[in-house]
């Protein structure tokens, strides 16, 4: 069985929800969570995690979706981790705990809350303090954006979330590969993950 995240844009009203659930389960997917990321204008945006049959096409995940009326697949990717298995608070615990291994434990971390293919702790410079084992070897960054805390697109099409850690000496970022978007929430709770790792390490330990 293999772990995917699903990103659906669904009408926010009573039982739309449970419409997907049923058609998922019909499908052959085993819902794990449902993480709400945005409700605004009678829509709603979810991240749905599901256990899924090894083998079996995703098309037909899809296409089961896309037969619910109003419902659209803004992406489907594989995860290692259901969100919220592995708690921002935790993290912030084993950081406190070591504060000389925590850039380690936090770029370790993040790629299994924020469902990410890899993440890496850069200098200003571009040079990489610390990737997370799942990095490509070498870990070549993308050109990062000016302003601190946002979501971006690679020319090679990889989705990228950055954030500054240390007062800006050094950036945070995460990689998703054939994935939506990070969203704006989950760039809000990064930037908050963010500010307790400065909190918990010191501008001094970060840099």
């Amino acid at each position: 069985m293999s772990l995917l995240r699903i990103r659906i844009k669904l009408p926010d009203r009573p039982g739309s929800l449970g419409t997907v659930a049923r058609t998922l389960g019909a499908a052959g997917a085993d819902i794990v969570q449902v993480v709400v990321l945005e409700r605004a204008a009678g829509r709603a945006v979810d991240d749905v995690t599901v256990t899924w049959p090894d083998g079996v096409s995703l098309d037909v995940l899809c296409d089961a979706l896309y037969s619910v009326r109003g419902v659209v697949v803004d992406g489907v990717w594989r995860t290692t981790e259901a969100p919220g298995v592995f708690s921002d608070v935790e993290v912030v615990g084993q950081m406190a705990s070591n504060p000389p291994n925590g850039v380690v434990a936090l770029v370790e971390a993040v790629p299994k809350i924020f469902g990410a293919d890899w993440a890496a702790m850069l200098t200003p410079d571009g040079t990489v303090v610390h990737a997370s084992w799942q990095a490509p070897d070498p870990v070549v960054p993308p050109p990062l954006p000016a302003s601190s805390g946002r979501a971006f697109t690679g020319e090679d099409g990889v989705r990228y979330a950055c954030v500054p850690v240390g007062g800006a000496t050094q950036t945070l970022l995460l990689a998703r590969v054939a994935a939506p978007p990070f969203h704006r929430t989950e760039i809000e709770r990064l930037i908050q993950l963010a500010t307790a790792a400065e909190a918990v390490l010191g501008v001094s330990a970060a840099a």
